[in-house]
């Protein structure tokens, strides 16, 4: 039977600057077509970035603040009953938070068009940071699909 979890959580080495395995997961699924280079490029630079605009805050600290501000708690999942589906709200684990988490991030970034990837992936880390941006809006939607749904609570099993 296969795991839930991919190589990257058993296999994964900390990233050369930060020393951090958070900044290494996060590097691997910014990651296209086996570009690993570019896309340390990228996340350093974002991180240089994030340095100029916020000097006094160390860019480490703002970048996981970042992952945890958008961790989502709560999340609907389709459930089939008696020949209807329903959105039934659950509680999401620690692993896939930090999955979501780093996918809206990328995602948000990646949405933007007309500027490098690096500064509008800076550009979403610090509002995330702020607790406003993209990614926040999408956690938002998410904690109130689960509050809306929370009628077929009960089906979670």
């Amino acid at each position: 039977m296969a795991k839930n979890r991919t190589a990257s959580y058993t296999h994964m080495k900390a990233d050369g600057r930060f020393n951090s395995l958070l900044v290494s997961k996060f590097i691997n699924c910014l990651m296209w077509d086996g570009k690993k280079a570019t896309a340390t490029r990228i996340f350093y630079g974002a991180m240089d970035q994030i340095k100029k605009r916020i000097p006094d805050v160390d860019p480490l600290e703002v970048f996981t603040q970042a992952v945890e501000n958008v961790k989502p708690m709560v999340e609907v999942r389709s459930r089939r009953v008696g020949g209807a589906n329903y959105q039934v709200p659950m509680q999401v684990k620690r692993e896939r938070q930090q999955s979501l988490s780093i996918r809206w991030l990328i995602g948000a970034s990646r949405s933007k068009a007309g500027r490098p990837m690096f500064l509008r992936l800076a550009d979403e880390l610090m509002a995330a940071f702020r607790r406003e941006g993209e990614a926040m809006s999408k956690r938002e939607q998410t904690i109130k699909m689960a509050d809306a749904n929370k009628a077929f609570s009960h089906f979670a099993w």
